[in-house]
C-alpha cells in the first residue's frame, strides 16, 4: 500500500512536470463536432476540449462526403461524422499549434498543418479528436467550416477541395516514406513551384520527381500524377504564392532553427536536469 502511494505521488509529480500545453480558454473559439455523435460522447467531447466558451457546429457526413469523396474510398469516409476539432484564432505570427488525440488514427499533426497553410490558415491553436478510434479526415472539413464562421470570410469551393486533396496525398506518401520526409518534400515543392511556377503538367511532374529524389521519398508514377494534378490546381487558384512559400520555409527550418538556438540548447539541458533529477530522486525515494 506504501508503495502504491508512492508510486501515485511519483506520476503526478512527473505529469505536472512533464504536462502538456493547456487548452486556449479564449472567447474567439469554435468547436466543430461531428453530427453522428450520441448527446453522451459530444458531452464528452466538449468537456475534453474546454469548450465552455466556444461557439459549437456540427459537421455531416454529408459535407465529408462532398470534400473527400474524390479522393478517398467511400467505405473509408465511412456513413458518419465522427471526427471534432476545436479552432482558435491567435495573433498574427503565432503560426499553427495543431494536437492531434490517440484516437485520430489517419491524419497527423503535420498533415492538418500542411493542409491549413494552403488554405491560407496560418495563425491558431487547433486540437482534434474523437470519443474512440477513428481516421480523423473529416476533421478539416470541420477546421474549414470553423475557420469561415469565426472570420466571416468564405473560402473558395477550389480551396477546399485542394486543402481535402493535399491531406490526401501527404497521407498517401507516408505509407511509404517517414512523415517528416513528407513534410519536408511537400515544403520544397510550394517553395520551389513559388520561385519557379512550371507551365504545364509534365513540367510540374519533371519538378515533382527531381524533388522526390532530393528529400529521398518514395513516389509512384501515379503518385507523381496526383501531385501534378494538385500542384496545377493551385497554381490556378487563388492562391498567395509567397506568402505560401515563406510559410513552408518557416515550418522546415522552424525545429530545427530552435534546436540550434541559445532558447533550444538552454531548453534540452533543463530537460535533461530534469529527468535525471526525477530519476535520482525516484532511487532514493524507494530506498527509504
Amino acid at each position: 500500500m506504501k508503495k502504491n502511494l508512492k508510486l501515485i505521488i511519483i506520476l503526478s509529480l512527473i505529469l505536472v512536470g512533464l504536462g502538456g500545453r493547456a487548452y486556449a480558454d479564449q472567447a474567439n473559439s469554435i468547436v466543430s463536432l461531428g453530427a453522428d455523435l450520441s448527446q453522451s460522447q459530444k458531452d464528452q467531447i466538449l468537456e475534453e476540449l474546454s469548450a465552455e466558451d466556444s461557439l459549437i457546429i456540427e459537421v455531416t457526413n454529408e459535407e465529408e462526403h462532398k470534400y473527400l469523396g474524390a479522393y478517398i474510398d467511400s467505405n473509408k469516409i465511412g456513413s458518419q461524422a465522427l471526427s471534432n476539432a476545436k479552432l482558435v484564432l491567435t495573433e498574427e505570427g503565432s503560426g499553427l499549434n495543431i494536437n492531434v488525440s490517440e484516437n485520430i488514427s489517419y491524419i497527423t499533426e503535420d498533415m492538418f498543418r500542411n493542409a491549413l497553410v494552403t488554405a491560407g490558415i496560418k495563425d491558431a491553436d487547433v486540437w482534434v479528436t474523437a470519443p474512440f478510434k477513428v481516421t480523423g479526415t473529416g476533421a478539416l472539413t470541420g477546421i474549414l467550416k470553423s475557420y469561415e464562421s469565426l472570420t466571416g470570410q468564405t473560402l473558395s469551393e477550389d480551396i477546399k477541395d485542394i486543402s481535402n486533396q493535399e491531406l490526401v496525398l501527404t497521407y498517401d506518401l507516408s505509407k511509404d516514406n517517414k512523415t517528416d520526409q513528407v513534410t519536408n518534400f511537400m515544403n520544397a515543392l510550394k517553395v520551389d513551384f513559388g520561385k519557379n511556377m512550371p507551365e504545364t503538367k509534365a513540367e510540374a511532374k519533371t519538378l515533382i520527381l527531381s524533388l522526390a529524389e532530393e528529400y529521398n521519398v518514395k513516389l509512384s508514377d501515379k503518385q507523381a500524377d496526383q501531385l501534378a494534378d494538385l500542384f496545377m490546381k493551385m497554381k490556378n487558384a487563388d492562391i498567395d504564392w509567397n506568402k505560401l512559400a515563406d510559410t513552408a520555409i518557416e515550418y522546415t527550418n522552424k525545429a530545427a532553427e530552435f534546436l540550434k538556438s541559445d532558447q533550444g540548447q538552454s531548453f534540452l539541458q533543463s530537460l535533461k536536469e530534469f529527468l535525471v533529477g526525477i530519476i535520482d530522486w525516484i532511487s532514493e525515494f524507494f530506498q527509504k
